[in-house]
């Protein structure tokens, strides 16, 4: 037999490279698709939609028109989030535009607009109207708000800051990463679509966080999520943006206000009759009353009640009512021609009697009309603050009465005036059917506190009254009333020889008397020292503006001592 040897032989050195190779493309395999579970999205959808998108707060809300070299923004997008204020007049077809100190008028389709009544020129249209929408160009605004806008490379989309935007920027790290890994999702997902993509060292704006991504701006305005890992967070900035805006001066009051109305129904009361009234540094006449649907205003002003009024050191805030007709109210607040005719006859007023402020009186009004009212006081306080005149405006409680409470926007007209007064009586009305005080203490005081959730104490003045209802109640339940002032009380009660008691329950002095002859219960909750009193306490408690007296005909010599607030404790505006 013959013997036969083996011996191991090495396997080819290709066969090893083979195996190698392809156990590191199998290794690579498994890499990415562990990278990539779950799959990543290849869908692409757009960032933004339509022509000349704006970008504001981060994201797409509208789309600009533009015009030649002129941007137009929709009005409904300045409205929602740039200012809730501006506003479309029908009759004069203009936009309406209203700052602390400027009133702007841009009509449509026209190369002027108006600033404070005087003309400016343009070279394109301050607002246009294309189809149903409005638009006004941008570069007007940036004169009355804090904003600036740039237009973005490749998407045209308009970008539109405000003052104190908050940027943070970022850079694309400069690793080999795969690109499906640096595609912008639409969620905070890889299986989610992607709008773009970056490139490694790009420059982007980080805008929020969600888990371990960051939504992230490309420089073209378009945006998505990218993981945290493939970012680098750079510094942060805030946009700053300065309005150089001129600011009214008005006379500052020194001290606390301690104000009474002078109610003139058709002339002027006798000056050399009217007593000392220690205390009072304003009286507010009641002059100026709406007379037509057209913004014609009925004028009771005296040049002698004026002149005696400075002599005595008063300050003098012109009264002006709306006639408290809900009707004629609708009609002339509710056009700008109108306002601003109104408007125009007030500072000729305030110049012939040499007013140092304008009280607003507006009552009885439906509540969908209350817009018009604020928008009224919002284009007249720039012309008056022009003048020099104290803003103020006469307010009711918070209560469910339509045209007595509703109407009135009082956080917004506070924000506007100088001074809200609060008229803080008639809690039982001359035509109630239940007897009781004009203003009890408790009822006064817990309206005021839900007035002050949205009034600033430093602007509210406390109006209080200075007459008293005597009540007359017949034996078949009938009650009627009538308002007396504070010495025609003390008369009652000294012919009728009656003490008053203190009610605890109203914080007030009381009587009641029975008339044999009449068969009538009389019944009388007392305007007095100490009802004043306590109605000066509480502008005290809660550091009010001041006190507003109605009306100086109603009050004795003891008033004004009893409304008279000391330095302490009361809010200086």
């Amino acid at each position: 037999m013959y013997k036969i040897e083996t011996s191991k032989q090495k396997p080819p050195a290709k066969k090893l490279i083979f195996a190698g190779l392809l156990f590191a493309i199998i290794l690579i395999a498994s890499s990415v698709f562990m990278l990539l579970y779950p799959f990543a999205s290849k869908e692409k959808v757009s960032y933004f939609k339509g022509n000349h998108p704006i970008l504001f707060n981060g994201k797409q809300e509208g789309n600009a028109i533009i015009n030649g070299e002129s941007i137009y923004l929709p009005l409904t997008f300045l409205q929602e989030f740039i200012d809730e204020s501006i506003i479309f007049d029908e009759d004069s077809q203009s936009v309406i535009i209203a700052t602390t100190n400027k009133v702007v008028q841009m009509p449509l389709e026209s190369f002027t607009y108006y600033m404070n009544e005087k003309p400016l020129k343009l070279d394109f249209s301050a607002a246009k109207q294309i189809g149903k929408d409005r638009y006004l160009a941008i570069e007007p605004l940036l004169a009355f708000y804090p904003i600036n806008y740039s237009i973005l490379p490749k998407t045209g989309a308009v970008w539109v800051q405000k003052n104190g935007d908050t940027l943070v920027s970022g850079k694309v790290q400069d690793k080999d990463i795969h690109e499906e890994l640096l595609r912008l999702r639409t969620n905070a997902s890889l299986d989610s679509p992607y709008t773009d993509s970056v490139s490694p060292k790009e420059k982007v704006l980080i805008e929020q966080e969600k888990g371990d991504y960051y939504f992230i701006r490309k420089e073209d305005g378009t945006a998505g999520y990218l993981k945290k890992q493939y970012i680098k967070k750079g510094e942060i900035k805030q946009v700053a943006i300065s309005l150089e805006e001129s600011v009214n001066t008005v006379p500052i009051m020194q001290g606390p206000i301690q104000l009474t109305w002078e109610a003139v129904y058709t002339k002027n009361p006798n000056t050399s009759k009217i007593p000392k009234m220690p205390g009072v540094n304003v009286i507010s006449p009641t002059w100026f009353e709406l007379a037509d649907e057209k913004g014609s205003i009925k004028n009771l002003g005296s040049k002698d009640y004026s002149k005696w009024a400075r002599k005595q050191g008063y300050q003098i805030w012109g009264l002006f009512s709306n006639a408290f007709d809900p009707v004629l109210t609708h009609e002339a607040f509710g056009s700008f021609e109108t306002r601003k005719n109104m408007i125009r006859q007030l500072l000729h007023f305030s110049q012939m009697y040499e007013l140092n402020g304008v009280n607003l009186d507006i009552e009885n009004v439906n509540p969908e009309d209350g817009p018009f009212i604020t928008q009224f006081v919002r284009e007249a306080t720039p012309y008056f603050h022009e003048a020099g005149l104290v803003v103020s405006m006469d307010i009711t409680f918070i209560s469910s009465s339509g045209n007595w409470s509703a109407f009135y926007e009082r956080e917004k007209l506070a924000e506007i005036t100088d001074y809200m007064v609060v008229m803080a009586y008639d809690e039982h009305w001359g035509s109630s059917q239940v007897a009781g005080s004009v203003a009890s203490l408790p009822w006064v005081e817990e309206n005021l506190k839900q007035l002050l959730k949205v009034v600033p104490n430093d602007k509210l003045i406390l109006g209080v009254p200075l007459y008293t209802r005597l009540w007359e109640q017949k034996q078949n339940g009938d009650v009627s009333s009538k308002a007396l002032s504070m010495s025609k009380v003390k008369e009652w009660l000294s012919q009728n020889k009656i003490t008053p008691v203190y009610d605890p329950e109203s914080g007030q002095n009381y009587a009641e008397h029975y008339s044999e002859k009449d068969k009538i219960t009389y019944k009388v909750w007392l305007e007095d020292e100490i009802s004043l009193s306590k109605r000066a306490e509480l502008a005290r408690k809660y550091n009010l503006a001041g006190v507003a007296g109605w009306s100086r005909y109603f009050a004795d010599e003891t008033a004004w001592a009893a409304l008279t607030l000391n330095n302490k404790g009361v809010t200086k505006k």
